[in-house]
């Protein structure tokens, strides 16, 4: 980072001087703009679940354990005034464990600066992590990539909310919840 730092002060001299083309010759040379490709991101809630399993619900850039979001909408649906949702997100009507344990995925490097939106650049990270991480990668964060965690030892609680949904079907009447526990199913019935 500090040898873009004397780019750009070695190119502030240059136009100090009246050198525009010095200025734009030491830019393009020593910290040049590289425009990147932009690829789409677009995984289904199958695929989010099998990352989650995967890094075994712990948050890849804190290594802090996440929940299955399934577990926080039940706790929505049986205490709507203390433990609030709303589909937004917004912060001011929901309650901040959607932000700090709902689990997302992250593209570890930003679809942004040409990541690829395939399993390789994915990272579990909570929605709080990923909002302030945004388009920036580690290195620029200054954050380092923790092991994933052991689905066995670490479910997010998701067999907990499976077997609780199992018996008490009406849950199934929220389309969040069926749709969590469809993929949490899914998860489950994979080796």
């Amino acid at each position: 980072m500090n040898e873009h730092i004397t780019a750009v002060e070695k190119a502030l001299c240059a136009l100090e001087n009246g050198e525009i083309k010095e200025a734009e010759k030491i830019i393009s040379n020593e910290y040049p703009f590289k425009p990147f490709i932009r690829y789409t991101r677009s995984y289904t809630m199958n695929q989010k679940m099998i990352q989650f399993k995967k890094d075994g619900f712990i948050d890849r850039y804190s290594g802090e354990k996440l929940i299955n979001p399934g577990v926080l909408k039940v706790l929505s649906y049986y205490l709507p005034a203390a433990f609030p949702y709303h589909k937004n997100g917004k912060m001011n009507e929901g309650h901040f464990a959607y932000w700090e344990l709902f689990p997302t995925i992250d593209h570890i490097y930003p679809i942004a600066m040409g990541g690829r939106d395939e399993p390789e650049n994915w990272a579990t990270t909570s929605m709080l992590n990923n909002s302030i991480k945004s388009n920036w990668t580690l290195e620029q964060m200054r954050w380092s990539l923790y092991e994933a965690g052991d689905f066995n030892e670490w479910d997010g609680l998701t067999n907990r909310f499976v077997s609780m949904v199992k018996n008490t079907p009406e849950l199934l009447h929220d389309d969040y919840i069926k749709n969590w526990y469809k993929s949490s199913i899914y998860i489950l019935q994979r080796s």
